[in-house]
């Protein structure tokens, strides 16, 4: 089992090292410090002089890769890769362009996003299996031809729909919940009602649908059947058989998320002024501070990589015969 986990974190390696150099060549060559500095000053009457100073400020006057004018390891150490992207991997984050610590926000933002994700998920996942279990339950009836299509009709409508939709009716109209906001403590109970309820609900539609698919894969089995003839009622077959040989993939599922659930949603929490890590990503690509965008691409890429590795190992603790291959 250590040896499976060891191999997976080495695989995991020059993973990150390829993003890291992705992200380097996509924010440092095709976009390189002059266009930055131009962004922020303005395309328009903007001098070579201003450009110097704005990149003097903010560290970016500094060669790409190589220093040639300077001795032994400053050569490497006195380059933009190396200040901006080399700490990346020991989550020095550094400084933003507006000069606040992105490290200190990124802790002070990821209660917040976990506030809203969580809930969301686990209310999520509840619906959708129990919706899903009813549908098997009444395979082939009204009701689950009628739910297919509902199904379809959910998944077809836009997550904003869903947003503005129950801020206009649940807030504005009926006043039951603030429209938008947030507070410390249990105090922002009342502010996250709204949003996780519509999460949950935006997201019916595809997960019913892909529940009840390893569902209806799972009824069409020999030990199914063979339940069935040991005198088990439907529902017993259900939740003693169909849904424990299920919970691979949805375990899959569910696992990959968890550790996204630290970036925050982009549209949620920005809609809802929830000071998350997904507005604070918003917020940067709009002001265009380019040091946290690349801090929030690579964080949520080793978080990525983290939900890989907890699947790994979901699997081998469900099933150890995947850790031989």
């Amino acid at each position: 089992m250590i040896n499976y986990i060891l191999r997976r974190l080495l695989y995991a390696i020059p993973l990150l090292i390829g993003i890291n150099i992705l992200t380097f060549v996509l924010f440092f060559i095709v976009n390189s410090p002059n266009d930055m500095a131009r962004m922020q000053l303005g395309q328009k009457n903007v001098t070579e002089q201003a450009v110097e100073n704005w990149k003097q400020q903010h560290g970016y006057n500094l060669p790409l890769l190589w220093n040639s004018e300077v001795a032994a390891e400053k050569k490497l150490t006195e380059t933009i890769f190396y200040q901006k992207s080399v700490g990346l991997f020991l989550f020095r984050f550094g400084a933003s362009d507006s000069g606040r610590n992105i490290g200190a926000d990124i802790k002070e933002r990821a209660l917040p996003s976990l506030a809203v994700a969580l809930p969301t998920l686990c209310v999520g996942l509840l619906v959708d299996i129990t919706f899903a279990l009813l549908m098997i339950l009444f395979r082939q009836s009204y009701l689950d031809r009628v739910g297919t299509v509902l199904c379809v009709m959910l998944m077809s409508i836009s997550s904003l729909f869903y947003i503005i939709g129950g801020q206009f009716v649940i807030s504005k109209l009926l006043r039951l919940v603030p429209i938008s906001g947030y507070d410390d403590g249990f105090s922002a109970i009342k502010f996250l009602i709204l949003p996780v309820l519509i999460g949950a609900f935006s997201g019916i539609g595809s997960g019913v649908r892909w529940y009840r698919t390893l569902f209806l894969e799972e009824v069409g089995k020999d030990y199914v059947r063979t339940a069935r003839a040991k005198g088990l009622t439907e529902t017993q077959t259900l939740f003693r058989h169909v849904l424990k040989n299920t919970m691979i993939p949805i375990l899959t599922g569910v696992v990959v998320v968890l550790p996204t659930l630290f970036m925050g949603s982009l549209i949620m929490e920005s809609f809802f002024s929830i000071p998350g890590l997904g507005s604070y990503t918003i917020d940067a690509i709009t002001s265009q501070d380019f040091a946290i965008v690349r801090a929030m691409v690579f964080l949520g890429s080793v978080l990525y990589v983290i939900g890989l590795l907890l699947t790994d190992i979901s699997y081998t603790l469900v099933d150890p015969r995947v850790r031989l291959s």
